[in-house]
């Protein structure tokens, strides 16, 4: 059985032939660069997407912000701020999408990734990406052609960190010879998923991730990217994509892509069909995003969670 079945964030978020659902920060529609993000508000609505039975609750890493950007993403720090929801919620798995390992020491990562684990007794979906905001290079003075080697150094040093005692650690942002992390995780390994190719090849990735986050695109492109992770896998190992969604007041309106990147309008009857067909397809588990919505976030939460959540339930609940 493989060592994440007993992690409880893994075992409920992702299972072979099955479809999820979990939500994305902030949990809230808004115009403009900047959410409200009233942490009041947001905690209340974290309660109510754990109550009925989402799988996951995923925030994303944006470490600084770039107007040129369009979109401030998540202003809050991704560890502190899940290290605040663990307080709020026992069960709902909580996830980044995702930690940008090249601008942060992986012994920090590590330490803050096997914290987070800990605190939430094991609920934590650790997403790494190399980033993507020009910006973000020069102003932590990391070369933007180092991201690749970056990335995998920081996979590397995490996975030594958290499973030997005493690690010697030799890279060239590491010169561990003395010491030890601290806490380890309880499995002494933490559930790793890539996000898009972050400079790799899907085989690359298939070895040293343990699930994979790629971005929504037309059914038969994904489809085929699917396949090409599961081939070079050689075992159940999750997909995993965010869907932008207005949902509409009418359950019977029909699909409209515009204006949205990534997602569209409709009401939770084509909803429904749209995520079995994803299902067909491969994909583990949905995010939703809504950013672009035009009704109250707790309206959306609550009609997904009362007509779409019951085709697509969490994992042994």
């Amino acid at each position: 059985m493989d060592k994440f079945q007993s992690h409880q964030g893994f075992a409920s978020t992702f299972k072979e032939n099955k479809l999820t659902l979990g939500f994305l920060f902030p949990l809230e529609s808004y115009s403009g660069d900047f959410p409200k993000m009233d942490v009041e508000e947001q905690i209340t609505l974290v309660k109510m997407v754990e109550d009925l039975g989402f799988a996951s609750l995923f925030v994303r890493d944006t470490p600084l912000y770039d107007p040129n950007f369009g979109d401030a993403g998540m202003m809050h720090d991704p560890f502190m701020l899940l290290s605040y929801i663990t307080a709020y919620t026992t069960k709902i798995a909580l996830g980044t999408s995702s930690i940008v390992t090249t601008l942060r020491h992986p012994l920090h990562t590590a330490k803050s990734a096997a914290t987070l684990d800990r605190m939430s007794q094991q609920r934590f979906l650790f997403g790494t990406a190399t980033g993507d905001r020009p910006i973000e290079f020069p102003a932590f003075k990391v070369e933007y052609d180092d991201r690749v080697e970056l990335y995998q150094e920081s996979i590397a040093v995490m996975r030594q960190a958290w499973k030997e005692p005493f690690p010697n650690i030799q890279t060239s942002r590491v010169g561990m010879t003395e010491g030890d992390l601290v806490p380890k995780p309880g499995l002494a390994d933490i559930p790793i998923l890539g996000t898009g190719f972050s400079g790799q090849t899907v085989e690359w990735l298939a070895e040293h991730t343990d699930g994979w986050m790629f971005y929504a695109q037309e059914a038969n492109r994904q489809e085929e990217l699917i396949n090409r992770w599961r081939n070079a896998a050689g075992r159940f190992k999750p997909f995993v994509q965010p869907l932008v969604l207005d949902l509409a007041e009418n359950p019977y309106t029909a699909p409209n892509p515009v204006p949205i990147k990534v997602g569209f309008r409709s009401g939770h009857k084509f909803l429904i069909d749209y995520l079995h067909a994803l299902q067909e397809i491969g994909v583990n588990h949905v995010m939703f995003g809504l950013k672009y919505g035009s009704r109250p976030a707790e309206e959306v939460i609550q009609e997904i969670g009362e007509y779409v959540l019951p085709h697509f339930p969490t994992i042994n609940q």
